[in-house]
């Protein structure tokens, strides 16, 4: 069966996922953290993607990011892949491939799902047991929207400012959502839809969605009603 193309259209948020080869771990000091974060930062400049939310975990990381044309996601994600696994084999005297194959994406519908998106990334340590609270761990884009640090790499999604009119107020009522989590049914459509590629909204932004490209983005073509068993 032939792989599934990316769906990457312009002006779109998307979550990425990129797993480590096997569940092996990508970053294992400061260091390779550290470096992980100047990757990406640095080519999400140089190909004009806007990165809104990020955690990076020990075997894998997460993005939330809006690319400014079609090829901006892939050609930046093949850099970063690239470089960071040359600097991660050099530094720890390994050979050999790094990634679980291709990273994941897919398309989502910011109104509905981008702000549960941030917060299903800010949580994924929280998830993973690492750390109690989402503010108490450093490699992810919660401190920047908590008001706990600066992060030049994020760049803030417009539905962002809808939380409030002053920063104390967007990161009062941020941290507060975080706080309350992410409903079960959405982090499961948050994960699947990520790793099938295929979009996630509701039916008018599915359909929206496949009038601009011959990809598909849904499992069934947009419109066509459900088979009815007998």
């Amino acid at each position: 069966m032939a792989r599934l193309p990316r769906l990457s259209l312009p002006g779109f948020p998307q979550h990425i996922i990129q797993r480590g080869n096997n569940r092996q771990a990508i970053a294992t000091s400061t260091a390779d953290y550290q470096s992980l974060l100047a990757l990406i930062d640095d080519n999400a400049r140089k190909f004009s993607v806007a990165i809104h939310a990020y955690v990076l975990m020990d075997n894998h990381f997460h993005l939330l990011a809006t690319p400014d044309t079609a090829e901006a996601l892939p050609q930046m994600m093949q850099a970063i892949g690239r470089r960071y696994v040359r600097y991660f084999n050099d530094s720890h005297g390994r050979s050999g491939t790094l990634w679980e194959g291709r990273y994941r994406s897919t398309v989502i519908q910011p109104e509905i799902f981008l702000l549960a998106c941030m917060a299903y990334i800010d949580l994924n340590p929280v998830r993973h047991g690492l750390v109690a609270q989402a503010h108490d761990y450093p490699w992810s884009s919660h401190g920047h929207y908590a008001g706990l640090r600066v992060d030049r790499l994020v760049a803030p999604h417009p539905l962002f400012w809808t939380l409030g009119n002053t920063p104390f107020a967007r990161e009062a009522a941020y941290a507060e959502m975080v706080q309350g989590g992410v409903a079960a049914d959405r982090q499961l459509a948050l994960t699947q839809s990520a790793l099938s590629g295929w979009a996630l909204g509701d039916a008018l932004f599915v359909a929206d969605l496949q009038t601009r490209t011959q990809r598909r983005v849904s499992r069934m073509s947009a419109g066509r009603p459900p088979a009815t068993s007998s």
